[in-house]
């Protein structure tokens, strides 16, 4: 293990205890538009990422013969 990586755990571990001990009540309020608003992210980022590979799930679901392939 390298002493960059070793550092970075210690003062991970560090941190989560620190913050364990120092811990307050949030009152925080999650209405119900907050939910909303996850699932627009979350199927936001589905369909960017399904745009992005559009190409590569074609290319999973349609197949080429060998003679195509080498004439291109």
């Amino acid at each position: 293990m390298s002493l960059k990586l070793r550092y970075f755990a210690v003062t991970a571990v560090l941190f989560v205890a620190l913050a364990c001990t120092f811990e307050r009540q949030a009152y925080a309020y999650v209405d119900p538009g907050s939910s909303l608003l996850i699932f627009q992210t979350l199927s936001a980022l589905v369909t960017g990422a399904l745009f992005y590979l559009r190409r590569r799930i074609k290319a999973l679901f349609t197949r080429q013969s060998a003679s195509n392939k080498s004439a291109e």
